[in-house]
């Protein structure tokens, strides 16, 4: 996502929207990476994950009073719920995700 299209994108997203703000030179940046895609992958259709290059937008960076990086920023209506700053495993951050996440029903045994 950039500045430009970072509200539109917000607006339009029904399910709770992940932001991942990153940057080129942030070597944990770059390990969780596949925690994101792994996590993308295992909540497909419940949750939208999205990046944010800090290096080609440094407005949103001040929005978002964005310290320290990786930063995560979870958004569900439009709003921040959810703010997880440095490296995460992939079971805490799943941990943190279960509160905005809509799970499938299952039925009640019988």
């Amino acid at each position: 996502m950039t500045e430009a299209d970072f509200d539109a994108e917000l607006a339009r997203t029904a399910e709770p929207l992940l932001v991942d703000f990153w940057a080129e030179s942030c070597g944990p940046c770059q390990a969780l990476v596949p925690v994101l895609q792994q996590t993308a992958a295992e909540h497909a259709g419940r949750l939208r994950i999205a990046t944010v290059r800090l290096d080609d937008n440094p407005a949103l960076a001040r929005r978002h009073q964005i310290t320290a990086l990786p930063t995560l920023i979870v958004f569900t209506d439009g709003r921040e719920v959810e703010r997880i700053t440095g490296v995460i495993t992939k079971t805490r951050l799943h941990d943190a995700l279960d509160a905005f996440l809509t799970w499938p029903s299952t039925p009640e045994p019988q």
